[in-house]
């Protein structure tokens, strides 16, 4: 009988990048930041510049609201790349796709040409 134990590397934990708060991966610190900038913006506002609490309230939602946009949006439960890919398609447009000519796709091919 043989009694070596046999070791076997499985790579298991090098799949996932983990969960924080429900969160996927890296998404955590995206919130984080988001959170800090809120909180620097509505001491900005409220102390330096005195402006009103409402105000303050109002300008640092803005940075808390982008954050959790691009996470909800862009990042959680999409695939990897998905927001480069949107990104690059809104300023971009297609990618590899022929162009579509709307001229030619919407008429009917036994139609006369136009004269």
């Amino acid at each position: 009988m043989k009694t070596e134990l046999r070791l076997t590397d499985t790579n298991a934990a090098s799949d996932s990048k983990g969960r924080t708060w429900g969160l996927e991966g890296g998404l955590f610190w995206w919130l984080v930041g988001g959170v800090v900038a809120a909180i620097t913006l509505f001491c900005v506002f409220l102390l330096l510049l005195n402006s009103s609490l409402l105000t303050s309230f109002g300008v640092a939602l803005v940075p808390m609201a982008l954050c959790l946009a691009y996470i909800f949006g862009l990042r959680q439960g999409k695939p990897p790349g998905y927001d480069r890919d949107i990104f690059e398609h809104w300023t971009s447009g297609t990618g590899f796709a022929p162009e579509v000519r709307s001229d030619r796709a919407s008429r009917h091919p036994l139609e006369e040409a136009p004269r």
